[in-house]
């Protein structure tokens, strides 16, 4: 079992930046590959990013590289989220999840474990 506590959203204006943490419990979280996503009202949950393992390999989604940025320290069990130049669109609740295959997945349901989510809202 692996618990994954969220924290770090909030209300911030376009272009502005955030940094999510994403802080695990449990199982060795070394051994999970980590994911980002995000579900805004009314649109199915997508993947924002993730990061292998060791850390050496991270993925994007196309809306948001370049901006964002995923990293992990796994001495302190936890994953960040860096968010910079926040859009509105941007606006949702977003969620860590954790995968126990070694390799970055963008399937929801790749995921074994799953944050309570944190809600970021980017005004215009």
């Amino acid at each position: 079992q692996v618990l994954l506590v969220e924290s770090g959203g909030g209300l911030v204006q376009a272009g502005g930046s955030l940094r999510l943490s994403c802080a695990a419990s449990g199982r060795t979280f070394s051994r999970f590959a980590m994911g980002w996503f995000r579900q805004a009202p009314g649109k199915e949950r997508e993947f924002v990013g993730g990061i292998s393992w060791s850390g050496a390999d991270t993925y994007y989604a196309d809306s948001v590289k370049g901006r964002f940025t995923i990293s992990r320290d796994n001495a302190k069990n936890t994953v960040y989220l860096q968010m910079n130049s926040l859009k509105p669109e941007d606006t949702a609740v977003y969620y860590c999840a954790a995968d126990s295959a070694f390799i970055v997945r963008a399937e929801v349901g790749a995921y074994d474990y799953w944050g309570q989510g944190t809600q970021v809202t980017v005004s215009s």
